[in-house]
């Protein structure tokens, strides 16, 4: 699919990742709707992006939330053929902490935003673009989930994290699988050290330690480069099924 043709919705597209997505996506002639928690972030974009960008408050655990944001993303770009799910929080916690146990409450708040508001995103946005024309490649769309190298290497304290991005790792081929009668392509992206607003609050000495830890190139990775994958991943279709780690060769360590 070209960038071009585009009509996406993006997750979290407000900040981060997801905006840098959104912006990729409006600089190659696509058009985005963003679902994001953050209303001032949204409208900000919205005022300098113009009319090629829309925004709709969308808490993506919540079932009647998400289905009235998709249905507004079909009016508003005549369709949905692109999803980009980059909404999720992280939150660090060990299991045997000094105040008691991992907080049961705080895993699932974890797994719900993370893995379970992805998965439903999916499963609303999937269900309108199954009605899509294909394009000359057959192609009805392309859905492009956020895992993280914690799913593979998760560090101490981030049980709950690494569950919820090694989720959207194993489901990713079982949806490609499903999906694939229909020409809609399921791919995830699992990124290394990125500096998104998380890594905001920490002082530049840490930011720049962190990145000394990646091979090469020895710095945090910018959300450009997550959206330039993305675009990638968008225009080539052989890509499905699969998830691509964005990393600088790191493999992280115990803590």
């Amino acid at each position: 699919m070209k960038i071009q043709a585009c009509r996406a919705l993006v997750t979290g597209g407000a900040s981060g990742l997801g905006e840098a997505t959104v912006r990729r996506i409006l600089v190659g002639g696509g058009k985005a709707v963003i679902f994001d928690v953050s209303e001032e972030n949204g409208q900000r974009l919205i005022s300098e992006l113009g009319d090629s960008v829309a925004f709709i408050k969308t808490d993506v655990t919540k079932e009647d939330e998400v289905q009235a944001a998709v249905d507004y993303a079909v009016e508003k770009m005549g369709g949905i053929n692109t999803v980009v799910n980059c909404a999720g929080i992280g939150i660090a916690e060990k299991l045997v902490g000094r105040k008691g146990p991992h907080s049961l409450s705080l895993f699932s708040k974890v797994i719900s935003v993370n893995l379970i508001g992805t998965f439903n995103v999916i499963r609303l946005a999937a269900e309108k673009m199954v009605e899509n024309e294909v394009n000359d490649l057959q192609e009805r769309g392309i859905v492009i989930n956020t895992a993280s190298v914690a799913a593979f290497e998760g560090q101490i304290g981030q049980a709950a994290y690494s569950a919820s991005k090694g989720g959207i790792v194993a489901m990713t081929l079982p949806l490609a699988r499903e999906l694939a009668r229909y020409g809609i392509r399921v791919m995830a992206i699992a990124p290394g050290l990125f500096h998104t607003p998380m890594f905001d609050s920490l002082p530049v000495e840490a930011r720049d330690s962190l990145g000394k830890m990646v091979p090469f190139p020895s710095r945090l990775g910018i959300p450009e480069e997550y959206a330039q994958l993305a675009e990638s991943i968008i225009e080539n279709t052989m890509l499905n099924g699969e998830t691509i780690r964005l990393d600088g060769a790191i493999r992280m360590q115990p803590k």
